[in-house]
């Protein structure tokens, strides 16, 4: 006899279909398997992978990509906890994404079920927000919450863990099983136009102001409406979304023109490390502060510190005030545009010598001879997306390879190892154009086996692994805190990693020298396949850009 009702796993399955959601990226497993049958029924893909943190690093890379909601779906227990360490970078990068992980059934908590873990608890520190369903019939209205949740304010990872005698009960199908579309679309925290009129005043008064932005705005969309802005109140108007902060690869001799500024507007930027918490040399002490950010506690955090610099202080969210500030720009007088050259001089300062420099004959390749090769490359392919990831490699395209208008860095959080994820899913979300993701051989360990996902889907990346056989970024830290011969546990093989890769069906690529790095990057380009082009390089340090005194 026919069963009656409707799962609670069709429930999940035909919610994200109601939602618009195309994709979920997932790693299968014993509390999943209802929802694998489930979501056959609908016309979501699952894109599956090889481990469980490349999953949640591909929602995060799908939704900073497309701006859609990122979905990522493990089991329960070791799953759970592998795809969660992974949410940190997610959330330190604002990425909007659900997290859906098996459990174990309610019904048998408390006496000792199959992979029982507190797992909620387990997530809460790195999502905003974390739950256990507790009943079938609600499981829809959990998730359009957790996907409002993802896209309002700042936004960011939210999990919720699905008991699997949930996801198999059966449960009349009525209306009311099924959230409204609008239930899932973000809360808007608007910007005042009083409150606005109030901050351009500011900002026209002040002699040297910076608008500083997270990680938010960083991607297209939010890059143009930072250009936007900059253009109508003339002011520098300046996305912050590396570990490295006021020494961002890509923002030249930004340290250099922070301290000079009198009026720093954070704009959905978290007053933190990158900023050196605000302090003296690197930002002026007289320097006054003006907040706009949807997190309380962020506001509370400059009122705490920093309580008499700061200005004015408020809630929205980046978007939305970004907005209101445009609208109000026309209102006020144009200013000179002295302090804006000036800033963007010192953005745009890359040392002269750089242009020079040249591997030894026959010797490794310099980091900026690679990324000669891949400026030319950018050139002709400019709907390209860059990919970086490392901790000294993964540095210098950032500051070289400029004309790549489609980035994705590892972000804020600094974690090293989700680039190889993060390409897969920016070529899924833009099929039609070149993903090139360079990384160093310490960073490819983590994902190597992604190569495979990415053969199984006919996803043509281009990985670049420079290759040094270190830790290059410990080791760096090692030889300036200890001196080189306390320097330790940071050495790696030369290892022929484009081997891994034709083994797992892929193109690879053996560079030893600069003059046969084009001709490489072309094959592997040409080859229509996923591709490692495995480059020995010089073990320098990140660039550090300091203009002449």
């Amino acid at each position: 006899m026919q069963a009656q009702g409707i799962r609670g796993a069709d429930i999940i399955a035909q919610t994200l279909a109601r939602m618009g959601v195309d994709k979920v990226f997932s790693l299968s497993g014993n509390h999943i398997m209802p929802l694998y049958d489930a979501l056959i029924d609908t016309p979501i893909d699952i894109i599956h992978v090889r481990h469980e943190a490349a999953c949640v690093h591909m929602a995060d890379a799908y939704a900073r990509t497309t701006g859609q909601v990122g979905i990522a779906m493990v089991t329960g227990g070791q799953g759970h906890a592998n795809g969660i360490a992974a949410l940190f970078t997610s959330l330190a990068s604002e990425a909007p994404m659900v997290l859906l992980s098996g459990h174990a059934g309610l019904g048998e908590l408390g006496k000792g079920s199959f992979q029982e873990l507190r797992q909620a608890e387990m997530a809460a520190p790195v999502a905003k927000a974390s739950w256990t369903a507790q009943s079938a019939a609600g499981l829809g209205h959990d998730l359009a919450k957790a996907m409002q949740i993802a896209r309002s304010g700042r936004p960011g990872p939210v999990h919720i863990s699905l008991p699997f005698d949930l996801l198999e009960q059966r449960v009349d199908s009525t209306d009311s099983l099924w959230p409204e579309a609008s239930a899932s679309r973000a809360i808007h925290m608007p910007l005042s136009t009083h409150m606005s009129e109030r901050i351009m005043k500011e900002i026209s008064g002040a002699q040297r102001p910076l608008i500083l932005c997270g990680p938010a705005l960083c991607g297209g969309p939010g890059r143009a409406l930072m250009a936007r802005l900059e253009g109508a109140v003339q002011v520098p108007v300046i996305g912050m979304e590396s570990p490295r902060g006021i020494n961002d690869p890509s923002l030249g001799a930004f340290s250099e023109i922070l301290a000079l500024a009198d009026l720093i507007v954070l704009l959905g930027k978290p007053l933190d490390f990158t900023l050196r918490f605000g302090s003296s040399p690197f930002i002026d002490q007289n320097c006054r502060f003006i907040v706009i950010d949807p997190d309380q506690d962020l506001i509370a955090r400059v009122m705490k510190y920093r309580q008499d610099q700061l200005s004015l202080s408020t809630l929205a969210d980046s978007a939305s005030a970004a907005d209101a500030l445009l609208a109000s720009a026309g209102s006020h007088s144009s200013r000179p545009v002295e302090w804006l050259n000036q800033v963007r001089a010192a953005l745009d300062y890359r040392p002269p010598e750089w242009k020079s420099v040249q591997s030894a004959i026959g010797g490794p390749v310099h980091p900026l001879e690679l990324c000669a090769v891949l400026q030319d490359f950018f050139a002709r392919h400019p709907d390209a997306t860059l990919v970086c990831d490392g901790g000294e490699i993964g540095q210098w395209p950032q500051a070289v390879v400029t004309q790549a208008k489609n980035r994705l860095i590892n972000g804020v959080a600094g974690s090293i190892g989700p680039s190889l994820p993060f390409a897969l899913a920016a070529k899924i979300a833009n099929p039609a154009h070149p993903v090139v993701a360079v990384m160093g051989d310490g960073t490819f360990g983590f994902h190597m086996a992604e190569f495979d996902t990415a053969v199984r889907y006919g996803l043509p990346i281009i990985v670049i692994v420079g290759n040094d056989a270190k830790w290059n970024a410990e080791y760096q830290i090692q030889v300036r805190t200890y001196g080189k011969p306390r320097a330790q546990g940071c050495e790696l093989l030369p290892a022929r990693y484009d081997k891994v890769v034709e083994a797992l069906g892929g193109h690879g690529e053996y560079v030893t020298k600069e003059m046969d790095l084009p001709a490489a990057l072309e094959r592997a380009f040409n080859s229509g396949k996923p591709a490692c082009i495995n480059v020995l390089i010089e073990s320098v340090p990140a660039p550090a850009t300091k203009r002449p005194a």
